[in-house]
């Protein structure tokens, strides 16, 4: 469910169709999927670019023929450092969608549909979600949003904020930084990689303890004091 309206995520025969939802008016505990109460007003919620990016390539290499030349590209590009899996899920970093968007020879190896597709990505990615906002930025919305239609990706949340609350973005969207989320999704595939991708309790421990060590704070341990009687 959406945060900002009652958006339902299941009713897929209406996603692309139906653009304004009802708007949410309380944050009852228990009703449209509130679990806990806000710790924020939701009004001041923001959308970071870097996770707006990563759910359109997720959901555009989901929609790729899988035997096509261009999934294969991809899969010949990063199958050293992805499994299959994450591939086929659409699972990239930052620097991953930069290297592609810099390879002059992936969008040759899409077909019509995909190439199509993709441009409107790279129109998005560089006319709304960085440092500069187009006048048009609006129309090229509708164009990913029409694009993503005839190449059947699904509706994903990602989508549906550039669909229903494009006024929700502020308008100085690329003034702050994607450092720092770019950071922790290069960081927790360190950390993925060392438990071999199995899901781990300790894993997040690990990570604070990663970081901590990072910092200029000097920590050391306390000898324990014995006494003899």
């Amino acid at each position: 469910m959406c945060f900002l309206c009652l958006w339902d995520s299941r009713d897929e025969a209406n996603h692309y169709d139906t653009t304004k939802w009802p708007m949410r008016t309380d944050y009852i505990v228990g009703r449209y999927n509130v679990k806990c109460k806000s710790l924020i007003d939701p009004s001041k919620v923001y959308l970071p670019p870097l996770h707006i990016k990563l759910g359109l390539i997720k959901q555009f290499v989901k929609a790729m023929y899988f035997n096509g030349d261009g999934f294969l590209h991809i899969k010949e590009k990063f199958g050293a450092i992805l499994s299959d899996a994450k591939l086929r899920a659409g699972i990239f970093v930052g620097p991953q969608i930069r290297d592609s968007m810099r390879d002059p020879v992936f969008p040759s190896k899409l077909n019509s549909i995909e190439s199509e597709a993709w441009n409107a990505v790279v129109q998005i990615v560089q006319n709304f979600l960085g440092n500069y906002r187009a006048e048009n930025y609006s129309e090229l919305v509708d164009n990913l949003l029409e694009s993503y239609r005839k190449m059947g990706c699904r509706m994903s949340l990602k989508l549906h904020f550039l669909q229903s609350h494009l006024d929700f973005f502020p308008s100085n969207l690329g003034d702050v930084s994607d450092e720092q989320g770019e950071r922790f999704h290069q960081d927790i595939s360190v950390m993925k990689s060392l438990y071999r991708g199995r899901f781990n309790p300790n894993m997040k421990g690990d990570y604070c303890w990663f970081l901590q060590r990072e910092t200029d704070t000097e920590h050391a341990r306390k000898s324990k004091c014995i006494k003899h009687f």
